[in-house]
């Protein structure tokens, strides 16, 4: 079955980094385009980044602009989301998605999410 498991969460001070993975399987990884979400205490669900399935066309919210970075390694079905100077406004559940839009909110299949906490 398809499964997206994600990972590298955890509790880093303000200006700390994270790196997060999703190991994917039970699809074809490489037909999709990739997405990270989050979802902050209180707030909905929200698009962070996406990449197309080549690899290319990768695009930031504006809030992570400069700080984040997302990657795919197609050869093992895993993607990255690289996270520095976080702040306390990144702390969120974040999950990652597959998509045939990589720069929505919409997906087709989605993880359970890592807790990410950023203290003051």
């Amino acid at each position: 079955q398809v499964q997206l498991v994600e990972s590298g969460g955890g509790l880093v001070q303000s200006g700390g980094s994270l790196r997060l993975s999703c190991a994917a399987s039970g699809f074809a990884f490489v037909n999709y385009a990739m997405k990270w979400l989050r979802r902050a205490p209180r707030k909905g669900l929200e698009w962070v980044s996406g990449i197309k399935k080549d690899g290319e066309g990768m695009l930031y919210t504006e809030s992570v602009k400069g700080r984040f970075t997302i990657s795919r390694d197609n050869t093992n079905g895993t993607l990255y989301l690289q996270m520095n100077n976080l702040q306390p406004g990144d702390t969120a559940v974040y999950y990652c998605a597959a998509s045939v839009r990589p720069h929505t909110e919409s997906y087709e299949f989605r993880g359970q999410g890592t807790q990410v906490t950023v203290s003051a």
